[in-house]
């Protein structure tokens, strides 16, 4: 199997980032191979995916979180389930790890009964 082509795009940015530690942004990898390109057709689409769902448990996260620090405990305690649901949709999904998701749940309700006393 071949490795892929890389193409360096030569424009001044380019020439200034080649110096700097900004390679990898410039290098293009391009797919010459039919499998090779569906795996890369294939990786964007699970990188959007992905891209969303963690998205989403972080806006969930910072909802919570902005409730909490507003003084509407009860409306950050609704919304607890909701963001459980992502973070645990995001582990089994593999967009996170299954502890880290056990350890963002743990810390939301640590912070949601120390504001609800």
């Amino acid at each position: 199997m071949k490795p892929p082509r890389t193409y360096i795009h030569d424009t001044s940015e380019n020439k200034k980032a080649l110096t700097s530690s900004k390679l990898s942004s410039t290098i293009t990898d391009m797919p010459i191979l039919r499998s090779a390109k569906k795996a890369l057709r294939q990786s964007k689409r699970k990188q959007a995916r992905n891209l969303k769902r963690k998205n989403e448990l972080k806006n969930k996260v910072k909802e919570i979180n902005k409730l909490m620090q507003a003084g509407k405990t009860e409306e950050a305690f609704k919304l607890i389930p909701l963001a459980y649901k992502a973070l645990d949709k995001a582990a089994q999904k593999g967009v996170i790890k299954k502890n880290t998701a056990s350890r963002k749940k743990s810390r939301l309700a640590i912070a949601i009964n120390k504001n609800k006393k």
